[in-house]
């Protein structure tokens, strides 16, 4: 049996028929229709989508069929069809299961329509959610969305596994662009908290007069443009998890007021002085080393503390650079699928120069240049000179090119000269030679 399927239940053969017909008028539905509880159940196993239920059966009432109906089968919509407008019967079958409850007049099958209708709609929509789900998880399979086989990667593999085991405070320490945000989500989406929120907030992208309200909401009137209730991130986060990315930018101001949130698992809201329960997991994430922040005074030990929990280090691509080709390709299949190109590859002498890169911005820096890479490419073939670095910095493209050490020497000095503004005291003191052998360079016109 295919299509949407409809049960009717009813023991009067006419009005059921009457049901049927006015049903059938979609082709999409696949109407049945049975005259007693028993005949309904022995069906089940058909797996409806929906079964309308007269209250008043010959062998079932209503409430016992329905309490059969939701253990037996806890996915199958129920609504109910009465002859009789009984407010607190309705209330109560409603409370223990029921989808709808229609009373039996000239409107029932135009209502029934409409219920049924919503019902479909309904269960798209949870449809929809299970697959995205399932998108989600498998997009934050951590072994496929953080690449790499270096041995420091591998270690963060494990520390991911511990973290997905347990409720632990996670805090992640990583330059930006090494990707924070993919392990927190990592995490998340693998731990028993997976079907729950995650709600993400960079601290540092938000002005210190506003972040309280956006972490714990606000109330109407509390301040110049609260024009109504909103809720704050951890509120949204629920029992899921909420990610606090650069914790570290935080003012003292509202670490002193976070600290109390963690020690106490409840927020107030700006304005409010009800208390609102927490139960998320807490991932932060920041780009310094919190330990340092602590000793140089802007940053509270006690909070400190509070959010070690779980550390995890990811190491910046230049101490990875075995990983470097790997996430190379990795991009460039991904973006020439996306974009509807034909599959493209790296030549030797570009995978040479990717690999004598320093990657200030990490991740996000190669990503960046190896679509441009493949935007630039005239053919399938991804050249040396297509692969183009952002920074302007001589120092950084250092070692690209083979070069002589007096040839090397020569770009260091002219950077650190320029660097200064022609200062020959500076430049030497910078690069702790003597500035006679700038002044030697000079004078030889060797910069």
């Amino acid at each position: 049996m295919k299509g949407f399927k409809i049960f009717i239940a009813e023991d009067d053969k006419w009005y059921s028929e009457i049901l049927r017909y006015h049903l059938e008028l979609n082709p999409d539905y696949v109407v049945k229709t049975f005259e007693s509880g028993k005949k309904l159940l022995a069906s089940l196993y058909e797996k409806p989508d929906v079964i309308t239920l007269d209250y008043s059966l010959p062998d079932y009432n209503g409430d016992e069929l329905l309490g059969i109906l939701k253990k037996d089968a806890p996915d199958t919509e129920v609504v109910i069809i009465s002859g009789q407008e009984d407010i607190s019967t309705a209330v109560e079958l409603l409370k223990h299961g029921a989808y709808d409850y229609l009373v039996k007049d000239d409107d029932t099958k135009d209502r029934l329509w409409k219920t049924i209708i919503h019902i479909r709609e309904n269960q798209r929509l949870k449809e929809e959610i299970v697959h995205l789900r399932k998108e989600v998880k498998k997009k934050y399979d951590f072994e496929k969305s953080i690449k790499g086989n270096s041995p420091g990667l591998k270690k963060i593999f494990g520390l991911i596994e511990k973290a997905v085991k347990t409720n632990i405070t996670v805090s992640i320490k990583g330059e930006t662009g090494t990707g924070k945000e993919v392990v927190a989500k990592a995490i998340h989406y693998h731990s028993d908290r997976s079907k729950l929120p995650f709600v993400a907030i960079n601290v540092s992208a938000i002005p210190n007069e506003l972040i309280e309200s956006e972490l714990f909401g606000h109330e109407k009137g509390a301040f110049t443009g609260a024009h109504s209730r909103r809720k704050g991130k951890f509120e949204e986060a629920g029992k899921g998890t909420i990610f606090l990315d650069e914790i570290a930018e935080m003012n003292p101001s509202m670490q002193s007021k976070l600290l109390r949130v963690l020690q106490e698992r409840e927020v107030v809201r700006v304005g409010s002085n009800e208390t609102i329960k927490l139960n998320c997991r807490i991932i932060v994430a920041t780009h310094k080393d919190l330990a340092d922040e602590v000793k140089a005074g802007t940053f509270r030990q006690d909070l400190f503390y509070r959010l070690l929990g779980l550390p995890i280090e990811i190491p910046a691509l230049r101490e990875r650079k075995e990983d470097v080709l790997l996430l190379a390709k990795h991009f460039i299949i991904e973006f020439c699928k996306e974009s509807g190109m034909s599959a493209k590859s790296l030549s030797e002498n570009a995978n040479a120069k990717l690999l004598s890169y320093a990657y200030p911005g990490n991740i996000r820096e190669l990503r960046a240049v190896v679509e441009l890479g493949v935007v630039l490419a005239d053919g399938d073939i991804i050249a040396s000179e297509n692969i183009n670095f952002p920074s302007s910095d001589p120092l950084s493209n250092l070692t690209l090119e083979e070069k002589s050490l007096k040839e090397y020497n020569e770009v260091i000095i002219r950077h650190f000269l320029n660097k200064y503004n022609n200062n020959v005291v500076e430049a030497a003191k910078a690069l702790e030679i003597g500035k006679s052998t700038i002044y030697r360079m000079l004078k030889e016109s060797e910069i």
